[in-house]
């Protein structure tokens, strides 16, 4: 597996990654066992960067990741988030530090590699979080510190504070509200870019073709993208990637996936899955290579902006970054 440097100064890592949050005990109701497989599966074939969040079902996948990797942590780079909670959000520094010892005793490992402010505390300067998680890494708890859906205000003060390795964003064929600000910085700072939902929450995996093909439960059944006249509009999207797919002998998913690889050698993509199968197609992408004429094809297919939907729930956008008209 290829690997991908966070940062300036941040870790090698695969240069795809497994986002842990579709496993059980968050998303829906699935085998342990499947999950668990994959993961040692991940392992195996070199896709070591595991993402989760002490957010996805109060710690349980946590948990499930901790048992998976139970005696196998070298063969890992684990990433966590902190900061969102029921109701809202806390970046208190004393927070920061009981949710650092609870997420380690959950994995149960002795290190988090990197640790993400999940979502900012409106009433907690950036500078003051950022600075208790610069402690946990003097403190040996925590290797390297990542922000998710920071605005660039708070990215410049966060990387003044402390060296951030990371930014964590949703960034996909039809997500592509970070390349107006947020990308341009991180380049400019030297800070890596973690895309998570790179596959449009599994529209680009070519399996729906309406709400009826989501199964019941479905957190996408609350997301504006995935619900009536939005979901029609967005389903023609895949299109072009499917026709693109077909052409070359790959799948839907890797096509958008390889999209965001050609974006820039500082994007990590993260997609979620609890199947091998997936891991595994998902792990080919590092050998696609799309042309230029190819990326161009997929740019004009599918111009940015144009997908219909706010990306989350009205309660959950108020805590994302929103890019300026």
């Amino acid at each position: 597996m290829e690997t991908r440097k966070l940062g300036k100064a941040g870790p090698d890592v695969s240069a795809i990654g497994l986002g842990c949050m579709v496993m059980p005990g968050f998303y829906l109701p699935g085998s342990e066992a499947e999950s668990i497989a994959t993961l040692h599966r991940a392992a195996e074939i070199g896709v070591t960067h595991l993402d989760t969040s002490d957010a996805y079902g109060g710690g349980k996948n946590e948990e499930l990741v901790g048992r998976a990797i139970a005696g196998r942590r070298d063969g890992y780079s684990i990433a966590t988030k902190f900061g969102n909670i029921q109701g809202g959000v806390n970046g208190r520094p004393d927070y920061v530090r009981q949710a650092c010892d609870a997420s380690l005793q959950r994995l149960g490992i002795d290190t988090i590699d990197l640790y993400y402010q999940h979502r900012h505390d409106a009433d907690v300067p950036i500078e003051e979080t950022v600075g208790a998680m610069a402690g946990l890494i003097d403190a040996g708890k925590v290797r390297y510190l990542g922000l998710s859906e920071a605005t660039p205000d708070n990215i410049r003060k966060a990387q003044a504070t402390h060296p951030i390795a990371a930014l964590q964003m949703e960034y996909s064929l039809w997500t592509r509200d970070a390349e107006l600000e947020l990308l341009p910085l991180c380049r400019e700072l030297g800070i890596g870019f973690v895309a998570y939902s790179p596959l449009g929450r599994g529209i680009f995996g070519g399996e729906i073709t309406g709400s009826d093909s989501l199964p019941e439960g479905d957190r996408r059944r609350n997301h504006p993208r995935y619900q009536g006249d939005n979901l029609n509009a967005n389903l023609q999207f895949v299109e072009p990637v499917k026709a693109m797919a077909a052409q070359k002998g790959v799948s839907p998913a890797q096509i958008a996936l390889a999209w965001l690889l050609a974006q820039g050698d500082d994007i990590i993509p993260i997609p979620g899955t609890r199947r091998i199968d997936h891991l595994e197609g998902n792990a080919r992408v590092v050998d696609i290579k799309l042309a230029e004429i190819d990326v161009a094809q997929l740019n004009n297919a599918i111009p940015a902006g144009t997908t219909q939907g706010e990306r989350y729930p009205p309660g959950a956008m108020k805590h994302v970054y929103i890019p300026p008209e």
